[in-house]
């Protein structure tokens, strides 16, 4: 069992490309980083559950029922609290980039505190546990919260993987800075991105470029903070309709690209949580690091042809994308 810890929120956006100052009406899903992982490792065939807290009221069972409609356990999940967070998503169209507003203060997790979760319990059967750098910027609480579980995690040898995700809507550098370099210590695989690992891990090329920097990034990163192995992600975007996506993956020395993919866009967000949920699938069915990061990075570009937060596609589905287009995975010392 994968183990998500993370807010869910109530996703709500105005049909097709129109502004939220034109809306009358909206589309409403549920969705959140480590929500979109589970969702998407149940699509591959990994059981999954996510822990959360809702409060005990129609929203909060509502989006239990979100999840649980694709096959993601949800009995693990903490019920107290007043609301859900909300986020209002403007779809960009052409040269308009998307807009995302967060009404989330004061939600059920935002509220919550270390009695509301039996770690030892909730990672009982785990085989892996997934959070990211949103859920730490939630509230003051929660990086403690976190580290409880990941003691329970080193206790009994769970992989623990981490999305850092930063969003400056939820806190500063200076604060997000300290914070992650104590949360990611010691973890098995850390995503982030060439901006974020200077921004918050310090960590800048000192010479180099393409591969060479991007190599040097993960090194560094792994060296410093004892962590397994790297996975970095890319984004070209050339419009807020079409943008290119690829990854890369350091793992003993060595770096793994995957090929880029171009990829027109009915939605993007998730993108990133399909590359965690590749990522993690693939490191817990022994796939090679090459296969590993190509599966993660044809799962983040197929997301983008699919409405909603989540990635809902099956392990074929995704396969079928990595394995057919022209290209290899390069590996490089």
């Amino acid at each position: 069992m994968i183990v998500c810890f993370g807010e869910i929120l109530l996703r709500l956006s105005p049909p097709g490309a129109y502004r939220l100052a034109q809306a009358d009406s909206f589309d409403a899903v549920y969705g959140g980083a480590e929500a979109n992982t589970a969702v998407a490792l149940a699509g591959f065939g990994d059981p999954s559950a996510v822990v959360t807290r809702f409060p005990d009221n129609e929203i909060g069972r509502s989006a239990e029922g979100s999840l649980r409609r694709w096959g993601v356990d949800t009995s693990r999940i903490s019920w107290g609290g007043s609301r859900i967070g909300i986020y209002f998503l403007e779809k960009g169209a052409s040269l308009r980039p998307s807009k995302v507003l967060y009404d989330r203060r004061g939600s059920a997790v935002a509220e919550a505190s270390p009695g509301d979760f039996d770690w030892d319990s909730v990672l009982s059967g785990a085989s892996a546990f997934f959070f990211t750098g949103i859920t730490p910027a939630l509230s003051d609480a929660l990086p403690g919260i976190l580290e409880d579980a990941f003691a329970v995690c080193r206790s009994r040898k769970i992989p623990v993987f981490c999305d850092v995700n930063y969003r400056s809507a939820l806190w500063t550098p200076e604060k997000a800075a300290p914070v992650m370099r104590s949360l990611v210590r010691g973890i098995h695989t850390l995503t982030v991105n060439e901006e974020h690992a200077a921004l918050l891990f310090g960590v800048s090329p000192l010479s180099g470029d393409g591969d060479a920097k991007i190599s040097e990034i993960a090194s560094r990163l792994a060296e410093e903070y004892g962590i397994r192995r790297i996975a970095l992600t890319f984004r070209l975007s050339e419009s807020a309709e079409i943008n290119t996506v690829s990854g890369a993956l350091w793992e003993d020395g060595r770096l793994f690209r995957s090929r880029p993919y171009r990829v027109p866009i009915v939605d993007r967000i998730g993108g990133g949580d399909a590359f965690s949920a590749g990522l993690i699938h693939g490191t817990l069915a022994g796939w090679d690091p090459a296969r590993t990061v190509e599966f993660a990075s044809a799962a983040n570009a197929l997301k983008h042809s699919v409405h909603g937060d989540a990635l809902i596609a099956s392990e074929e589905e995704v396969l079928r994308l990595a394995e057919s287009a022209d290209g290899t995975v390069r590996m490089i010392r």
